[in-house]
């Protein structure tokens, strides 16, 4: 009856030792994919990739506002008016196009360019976690021990290659 009570405090034991042996690392991904030179480069490549067609649009902008300007003013005829209004509306719905375009490509290129980091990046992890000879390494947590954290090591690993 006693053995039967006291069973628990085996089991305990028991999985206390299996986890003894487990040595555990935690990568911080998003740290990672910002401060990355592969993710840097990469971000710096999109912007430059989406330069001209950002410039466009603030030319679009710029057009439009001096178009706003213009009928503001009280000194234009009725039918002028009518005019720019519609000229502005235009300009208006291509601006909106424009951007809806951007964003559509940009976040289709940052996908795409993060598919190709996020292969370097598990490959690392994967090297860190052999060589410090890691049974578990964990992406997110919510609470980690500054000891078991292997990110430093990631990202020396990744400005290596």
């Amino acid at each position: 009856m006693k053995l039967i009570k006291l069973w628990p405090i085996f089991l305990i034991f028991a999985v206390a030792n299996v986890f003894a042996d487990t040595k555990i690392g935690f990568v911080d991904t998003q740290r990672i994919l910002r401060e990355a030179s592969p993710a840097v480069r990469a971000a710096k490549k999109l912007e430059k990739e989406f330069e001209p067609r950002r410039a466009e649009m603030q030319r679009v902008s710029a057009q439009g506002k001096l178009l706003q300007q213009v009928l503001d003013k009280n000194n234009i005829s009725e039918s002028d008016r009518r005019i720019k209004e519609r000229e502005l509306i235009k300009l208006n719905q291509d601006f909106q196009r424009m951007q809806r375009e951007i964003n559509e490509d940009l976040n289709a290129r940052r996908n795409e360019e993060l598919a190709g980091l996020q292969e370097r990046v598990n490959l690392a992890i994967r090297t860190v976690a052999e060589g410090e000879k890691l049974d578990l390494v964990v992406q997110d947590a919510v609470y980690r021990n500054p000891k078991i954290d292997v990110t430093d090591k990631v990202l020396k690993l990744l400005v290596d290659k």
